[in-house]
């Protein structure tokens, strides 16, 4: 199997950020396509009550702030031709599920903060969402 495209899903963290290094030398190394995404749920924001900010203006707001995570990131190595960039909207798992079918890509790679699998089943997440319901390969990153 040859990995010609290359999802790689990131947050704020700094096992993301080595899981970005990781995705974006190997994609170096195969000559393959990258694309980054990062999801945003806004089911998460505060009422507009206890925030004073509305739900719109919340959603901007998280929005611009996963674009400037994404450019950093991209601005980690060098690739040709430069890295996709997506934010999405939703549930994380989901939305990197729904970005790795859309783009087609062939292989997702992230990071996975549990070096116990049994750990993993029982607590759930992204990495299980992802792991369960991609079509494609998962290469799991864990921290140095």
């Amino acid at each position: 199997m040859q990995f010609k495209k290359i999802l790689i899903a990131i947050d704020d963290s700094a096992l993301s950020a080595h899981a970005a290094d990781v995705g974006l030398d190997l994609a170096a190394q195969l000559g393959a396509e990258v694309a980054l995404v990062t999801a945003v749920d806004p089911a998460g924001a505060p009422s507009s009550g206890e925030s004073g900010i509305s739900a719109s203006e919340w959603s901007n707001f998280i929005k611009r702030d996963a674009k400037a995570l994404l450019h950093a990131f991209a601005s980690r190595r060098t690739v040709t031709p430069p890295p996709l960039l997506f934010v999405e909207e939703g549930k994380p798992a989901a939305r990197v599920v729904e970005a790795a079918r859309t783009w087609r890509a062939d292989l997702i790679v992230m990071g996975s903060n549990s070096r116990n699998p049994v750990a993993d089943a029982l607590l759930g997440g992204v990495t299980k969402g992802v792991l369960h319901h991609a079509p494609c390969p998962v290469m799991l990153i864990r921290a140095e």
